[in-house]
C-alpha cells in the first residue's frame, strides 16, 4: 500500500528587497522641469505672434479726417451731445458709439474737450 502524505503547501516566501527611492540628480531635474513648462511657452509664444493681426491688418480703415469733432461746452453730457447730433437714434447706442471711437475711460467730458463723432451722425450738429 501506498501512504499518502498530506502536507501544506510550500509557501514561497521572496527574500526582502530593499527598497530603493527615485533619485533624480540635478539634471533629471531640469528636464523634468522644462518638460512641464514647455506647453505654457508654446502657448504664450502662440499668443504673442497672432495677437498682432488686429492690430495690423490690411484693410482700409477710415481716411483721416472722416470724422466731425464737437468741441464739449460747459453743461454738456454725452448723453445732450448724443441727444444733439442725433436726435432719432438711441441715446444709449450712441453715446456708446462716441465712447468707443474716443476710447474714453469713463462717461465725463471736460469744457474744451475736443470729441469726435461718428460718421453717421457728423451732420446733426
Amino acid at each position: 500500500m501506498t501512504t499518502i502524505d498530506i502536507a501544506a503547501p510550500a509557501l514561497h516566501v521572496r527574500p526582502a528587497v530593499p527598497t530603493t527611492r527615485l533619485r533624480l540628480t540635478v539634471r533629471g531635474r531640469r528636464v523634468i522641469a522644462v518638460l512641464a513648462s514647455l506647453p505654457a511657452v508654446i502657448a504664450l509664444a502662440l499668443a504673442i505672434l497672432s495677437g498682432g493681426s488686429a492690430i495690423a491688418s490690411h484693410d482700409a480703415g477710415a481716411p483721416a479726417g472722416t470724422f466731425a469733432t464737437v468741441t464739449v461746452v460747459p453743461g454738456d453730457t454725452l448723453w445732450s451731445i448724443a441727444g444733439d447730433i442725433a436726435p432719432d437714434a438711441d441715446p444709449r447706442d450712441v453715446v456708446d458709439q462716441i465712447v468707443t471711437l474716443n476710447a474714453l475711460p469713463t462717461g465725463d467730458v471736460i469744457p474744451g474737450q475736443s470729441l469726435s463723432i461718428p460718421v453717421e451722425y457728423s451732420a446733426g450738429r
